[in-house]
């Protein structure tokens, strides 16, 4: 009977995951509806330069069309909606990096028109704009990079700060006119890693009005590669009792399809460049392996207690307002 109900829920709920950068093909996108997923923050750009991220979403406007059974794009939030309504899953366009529009402003708007929504404001290193969590002096939030966040408030797109250094995220959480995002992190308190975020950070987002996704990527979970989707939703809870309830949100950063290689040019600057770190085996948690897997996670959150209005809220009402306030739509 309990199974029933698990399942009764999940698919009732808005389910919106911050961010997912899998080997985006039909398998994915079937594994996406297996999973009950209404809407995902899926990146097409992470250490690519302006031409190179044009190809990528040129590519996803084909697989838009040919899956067009499954998925569609979103724009806005009333799409989002529509998704549920409709029984596919809402594509969001975002960003990893700010590489993309190279050393020029102008390129935010081409890209907010072909429909990106959330650009981190960088990837692991340096860039144009400010440090990633990786560099080895973060040197805050440049001149050009308060004119990025200035013209990413103005468009609607949410910045994101995942990946970025503690000085240039907090310069950027006191910049933005617009609520600001860590689409997927986890907290050094349960896990001490250069890309955790300590009690202090989660606080200061929330604090001024921002939002926290929670990534299930194992390297940053306390057990690691061990780790089960119970321990997942430690880490949410951990996250909410810092935060509050309204401000946490699921951003799983699952890395379906993708072998060796993919992991490689992600963890060397710029693709390339020097070796930033080594994540080691990269095995999801247990009951939560793939995005298929989805409805594991809210039958989780009942199991450990959790009230029907939060697991609604961070399951997707709560990514559902973030994104209408920056959005404004």
């Amino acid at each position: 009977m309990e199974e029933d109900t698990v399942s009764d829920l999940h698919d009732k709920l808005i389910v919106i995951d911050g961010l997912i950068i899998s080997d985006f093909s039909r398998p994915v996108f079937e594994d996406m509806r297996k999973g009950g997923l209404t809407a995902a923050n899926c990146t097409c750009s992470v250490w690519e330069n302006f031409t190179e991220t044009m190809r990528n979403i040129a590519k996803w406007k084909k697989d838009l069309a040919a899956n067009a059974d499954l998925i569609f794009q979103v724009y806005t939030t009333a799409d989002i909606l529509k998704a549920k309504e409709e029984g596919k899953t809402g594509i969001i366009l975002g960003w990893q990096n700010t590489s993309a529009i190279e050393d020029r402003i102008e390129y935010l708007e081409l890209f907010h028109e072909l429909g990106v929504r959330i650009i981190q404001m960088t990837y692991n290193t340096q860039n144009w704009v400010g440090s990633g969590c990786y560099e080895s002096r973060d040197s805050g939030l440049s001149d050009f990079g308060r004119d990025v966040v200035a013209e990413m408030n103005r468009l609607g797109i949410l910045c994101d700060l995942s990946h970025v250094g503690p000085k240039t995220s907090e310069d950027v959480i006191l910049a933005s006119k617009q609520r600001v995002a860590y689409s997927h992190c986890l907290p050094a308190g349960l896990k001490a890693h250069p890309r955790n975020k300590s009690d202090a950070q989660l606080r200061f987002i929330a604090d001024k009005g921002g939002f926290i996704g929670v990534t299930m990527f194992p390297p940053f979970l306390k057990k690691g590669p061990e780790a089960t989707v119970a321990d997942y939703v430690e880490a949410m809870d951990y996250v909410i009792d810092i935060a509050g309830e309204d401000v946490v949100g699921v951003g799983t950063d699952f890395t379906q399809g993708y072998g060796k290689p993919f992991f490689d040019w992600i963890t060397h600057d710029k693709g390339f460049g020097r070796k930033l770190t080594d994540f080691g085996a990269v095995i999801n948690p247990e009951g939560f392996r793939e995005i298929g897997d989805f409805p594991n996670l809210t039958a989780a959150m009942e199991k450990r207690g959790w009230s029907s209005s939060r697991i609604e809220k961070v399951m997707g009402q709560n990514w559902l307002q973030l994104l209408k306030d920056v959005w404004g739509a």
